[in-house]
């Protein structure tokens, strides 16, 4: 017997998809699932001399009781402010970004005890050293190849850079 979790899943993923109907039995229990919107069907009445025809008598097949359980998701508004345009684009327009040369994870010290290479607002020379960048457990020293002042670090200590990723910006001189 499936499980009201299953059946959840069930509906999510028949929801996403294009299939219209969705049937499963197992064990002497049947789910059917059909989707789109619910239609009235509307009959003329019968003229009073036609003649009906008597209904023919089918067999009906038991099926288990199953509860039917209506789910509804949750709905979340979410404000949508316009963006006014800032100086801060401008101002990263004109700012050096010194990007990752290699896939790897990026470290701004050493080793763990040693302070940062550098930091926000401390200047920098081409030959500077500003992050290790560690590939295949080769560990890249990463220069800064401009004169300037930090002015960003752009990642986290530890976290997995791809080629060309900015890691940092430097305003030149």
């Amino acid at each position: 017997m499936l499980k009201i979790y299953e059946i959840r899943e069930i509906i999510k993923l028949l929801d996403q998809s294009s299939i219209q109907k969705f049937e499963y039995e197992s064990e002497g229990t049947k789910l059917s699932i059909k989707k789109g919107r619910q239609e009235v069907v509307t009959h003329e009445p019968l003229a009073a001399t036609e003649k009906v025809a008597a209904p023919s008598i089918q067999p009906v097949q038991v099926i288990p009781k199953t509860e039917v359980v209506e789910l509804q998701a949750p709905v979340h508004l979410v404000e949508v402010k316009p963006q006014t345009p800032a100086a801060e684009p401008k101002q990263e327009e004109s700012l050096h970004k010194i990007v990752s040369p290699m896939v790897g994870t990026f470290y701004s010290k050493p080793e763990p005890s040693a302070p940062p290479f550098i930091k926000a607002g401390e200047k920098v020379m081409p030959s500077s050293i500003v992050c290790i960048v560690e590939a295949m457990k080769l560990f890249n020293e990463i220069e800064a190849e401009v004169s300037g002042e930090i002015v960003k670090v752009l990642v986290n200590e530890g976290q997995l850079v791809e080629y060309g990723q900015p890691l940092f910006l430097v305003k030149p001189e």
